[in-house]
């Protein structure tokens, strides 16, 4: 049993298509047809069926794949235990990450990891909830959030890590007149103009929530993602918007406002594949999230 066609049945299984495999792998759909065949022929059964125009894997490819899975975990472990005979962990860890959370993990995250011999490599992602778990094919670390559970939409199968609990706040300008107020409630924001995000992202559920509470629907002007955008359409207007406690600058121009009533908070977590999770440096590489996530909480807590 070779453990490179028990790998590909399992990009297979992640990616879904041949040509993604092929273009993950940097080889020809062609190249990769062939070893689906050499795989087959080794394993003396169809492992995959017609599904379209491509393939998928039938009940013998996804058992298969599910083994790849924990072939790569226990190799995995061995790495980690090789490392850790060997001293401390070193390497590149990949960290795939949503901008709004990276803001506040990766450069406290950095500095704690200044004196190890693991160098990270980041790239930021502004997503959906549900495509944040596909990164993690490509990346050792997917850092994404959810506003309903630890665990992103799609994640399912794959190690996820708590990093921290951000409050959502309401954001106006300074001048607003709910402004003076300490907190604001449903009724106090559903005959305001909003602006809101694209369907789909995590912050509008709390717009949504607030119409389930109250029965009324509210006048979403303008949809948009980037938070400093956002941040200075509100300072100078009367719209209001869902924007995080964390990572909203004192000096935006806008004043945050706790929500009451409704859950306004969003889980930032680290997902990533069940081998990766093995990986002496990216427990390291987590455990410092972990340790930055922590003390940004307790320096962002209301009381």
């Amino acid at each position: 049993m070779e453990i490179r066609h028990l790998a590909l049945l399992r990009e297979l299984a992640e990616r879904g298509s041949v040509t993604a495999v092929a273009e993950a792998t940097h080889r020809t759909p062609s190249a990769v047809s062939q070893q689906l065949k050499a795989a087959q022929r080794e394993f003396g059964t169809p492992l995959v069926e017609p599904s379209g125009r491509g393939l998928r894997l039938n009940e013998a490819g996804l058992l298969l794949a599910e083994g790849g899975v924990s072939v790569a975990a226990a190799l995995e472990r061995v790495q980690a235990r090789w490392d850790s005979f060997r001293g401390e962990p070193s390497g590149t860890v990949t960290v795939a990450a949503l901008p709004s959370a990276a803001t506040f993990l990766l450069s406290d995250a950095m500095h704690d990891l200044a004196d190890t011999s693991i160098t990270l490599r980041c790239s930021d992602y502004d997503l959906a909830e549900v495509e944040f778990a596909g990164l993690t094919a490509d990346n050792d670390i997917v850092i994404a959030h959810s506003l309903t559970s630890v665990r992103p939409a799609g994640a399912e199968g794959l190690t996820v890590r708590p990093l921290a609990r951000e409050p959502l706040d309401i954001a106006m300008a300074a001048d607003h007149p709910l402004a003076d107020r300490t907190d604001v409630s449903p009724d106090d924001l559903v005959d305001l103009e909003w602006i809101g995000v694209p369907e789909g992202y995590p912050f509008d559920t709390v717009p949504k929530a607030i119409e389930q509470v109250t029965g009324k629907e509210l006048r979403v002007t303008q949809r948009l993602w980037d938070n400093r955008l956002i941040e200075s359409l509100v300072a100078g207007s009367a719209l209001v918007a869902v924007l995080p406690r964390f990572t909203t600058p004192p000096d935006s121009g806008v004043v945050l406002r706790p929500l009451t009533g409704v859950p306004s908070a969003r889980h930032v977590s680290a997902v990533l594949r069940p081998d990766k999770a093995e990986r002496l440096a990216v427990q390291r590489v987590l455990r410092a999230f972990e340790k930055v996530g922590a003390e940004v909480e307790r320096r962002h807590r209301r009381d």
